[in-house]
């Protein structure tokens, strides 16, 4: 059968919380992120492995708490105006973890932000006694704050983000696919974002809607498969 040529084009993320999936694996961290107004000293750390739902979580409640976004490696260039932000998020915040200059910028921040009340949510991979933090005054800082922590995507996470990517597509994806896609993939969202868009591309260069044989040939070929995942599922 000839193929058609196909574009890999991005698609905008959506960060809205309508576009936000709960399920076992998020739900407490999404309760914590729901009752910000009641955080402990005004600051909260969500932390989750790499592709977990910390960015989109940390969108949510930015746009509920009105606040700023910054990487935690821009704090130290934009100390001065970030000071006076009215609630704050601060991404990947343990990859500044032995950076002398970055870690002092942080300790100011908080600082300044704690005077105020000013509320202040900080996203990484692990907890703060994991960052490999030197300062001993910005540790004791981060150590009262609260944590929040989201698990790996677990089946029924994964099939709404799948469904949702599909749909963004206008890719006609049947239950039957999502079952089968779910148990066999890595825990993250960037694996149903890869599977989507393997799948998107394998039906369109043979003209036909997707199948159960493109979603095998997307496991295998995109490497997404889930090497825990026993395939009995």
């Amino acid at each position: 059968m000839p193929q058609q040529l196909t574009l890999d084009l991005p698609l905008r993320p959506a960060m809205g919380r309508d576009d936000f999936f709960v399920s076992s694996a998020n739900a407490g961290a999404v309760a914590q992120i729901d009752a910000w107004r009641d955080w402990p000293m005004a600051k909260l750390v969500l932390c989750g492995p790499a592709a977990s739902g910390k960015t989109h979580l940390a969108h949510v409640w930015a746009t509920a708490a009105q606040a700023q976004i910054v990487a935690a490696t821009t704090v130290a260039d934009t100390l001065e105006t970030l000071t006076e932000a009215s609630a704050l998020v601060v991404e990947d915040a343990d990859t500044i973890g032995g950076d002398a200059a970055a870690e002092e910028a942080l300790f100011h921040l908080h600082n300044a932000l704690a005077h105020r009340s000013a509320p202040l949510l900080l996203t990484a991979r692990k907890a703060p006694a994991r960052w490999g933090i030197n300062l001993p005054d910005l540790a004791s800082r981060l150590a009262q704050a609260g944590l929040a922590t989201l698990a790996a995507p677990d089946d029924a996470l994964l099939m709404a983000v799948m469904m949702k990517r599909a749909f963004d597509r206008k890719l006609p994806l049947s239950p039957n696919i999502l079952s089968y896609a779910a148990p066999r993939l890595e825990r993250s969202f960037a694996a149903a974002d890869a599977f989507i868009a393997r799948v998107d591309a394998l039906a369109l260069s043979e003209k036909r809607k997707p199948s159960m044989a493109h979603a095998r040939r997307a496991l295998e070929e995109a490497h997404l498969a889930d090497p825990s995942a026993d395939g009995s599922s």
